[in-house]
């Protein structure tokens, strides 16, 4: 199955690749509506997204939903008054969102959703193996404690891919007998909400040896926190952003992030709407991106 999957999606990288004077010929349009523009996680998303656009002579319409999945839904609504043949989404809330989804699809809209899956009838989603991330971040924050102590875990935003990596983390840390999960609080994925409550985690927890956090923005805050501490706490997390990459390049509490690829993600994405628009009749309806382990020995050479 494995290979059929990597068959498809190479098939439909291809066709996007080698038939760029059809999107000029139809006009093509392409929407993409991100859940925030606040992370460069996003950002990067958004450039390679306009690269791929440029090459194909397509029109892009972007929108930033602030994390409000009411603006997301209106935003997808007028995208489809401009007469989008691709919808992009980065959903904001997956069951929120259906809805739009549905409206999409109701005008022959090719949707794809990216990063974050969606409710409803989605033609392919393409997004990182995230309990895989959080399930190597939390296996790497085990092994560097010595596999004893206590460990926890800063949390984030209920959606899918956050939830998965808090799986895969907790099946990590299962594997070892002698660590202890001992708090699970949400950042938010946030620097300055992160900040305070990994200092309140610090202050609870006296014997706390180890954190992970869902994502390198959160990471940053609780890196602030362990710093202002003192404290010998290992620090590991998810994303691969370029801050973080730094950090751990140059050693101290940050030892690891678990990077995805988020303009492979988009280029993907694209490559699959584009393959459905062209005719193909085998799309793959999941297409998984692949996790790397960053730390200090890789760290300099990264980026995304």
């Amino acid at each position: 199955m494995k290979h059929l999957l990597g068959a498809a999606s190479a098939a439909a990288l291809s066709l996007a690749l080698a038939v760029p004077t059809s999107a000029q010929e139809d006009g093509l349009k392409i929407g993409m509506t991100f859940q925030e523009m606040n992370n460069p996680y996003f950002v990067s998303m958004q450039e390679a997204l306009m690269a791929a656009a440029e090459d194909l002579g397509a029109e892009v319409v972007v929108t930033d939903a602030g994390h409000d999945v009411a603006k997301q839904i209106s935003d997808v609504e007028d995208m489809l008054t401009q007469g989008i043949d691709i919808l992009l989404l980065n959903p904001t809330d997956s069951a929120g969102i259906e809805s739009a989804v549905h409206m999409a699809k109701a005008q022959d809209v090719i949707v794809v959703a990216v990063d974050a899956n969606a409710n409803g009838p989605v033609d392919t989603f393409v997004g990182s193996k995230n309990r895989d991330a959080g399930y190597q971040s939390c296996k790497y924050l085990a092994e560097a404690i010595g596999g004893e102590g206590e460990v926890a875990i800063l949390d984030g935003i209920p959606v899918v891919p956050i939830l998965e990596r808090v799986e895969g983390c907790k099946a990590a840390l299962d594997e070892f007998d002698g660590v202890t999960l001992v708090d699970t609080q949400n950042g938010r994925q946030d620097r300055s909400v992160a900040l305070g409550v990994v200092e309140n985690m610090i202050q609870s927890h006296q014997d706390l040896k180890g954190i992970f956090s869902v994502n390198d923005g959160g990471a940053m805050g609780a890196l602030a926190a362990i710093q202002g501490s003192g404290r010998d706490i290992k620090l590991t997390s998810v994303d691969g952003a370029p801050e973080a990459v730094a950090a751990i390049a140059q050693g101290g509490p940050f030892i690891e992030t678990t990077a995805q690829f988020p303009r492979d993600q988009v280029r993907v994405g694209l490559a699959m709407a584009l393959a459905q628009k062209w005719g193909a009749r085998v799309v793959p309806s999941e297409v998984p991106i692949d996790v790397s382990v960053i730390d200090a020995e890789n760290a300099a050479d990264f980026s995304w």
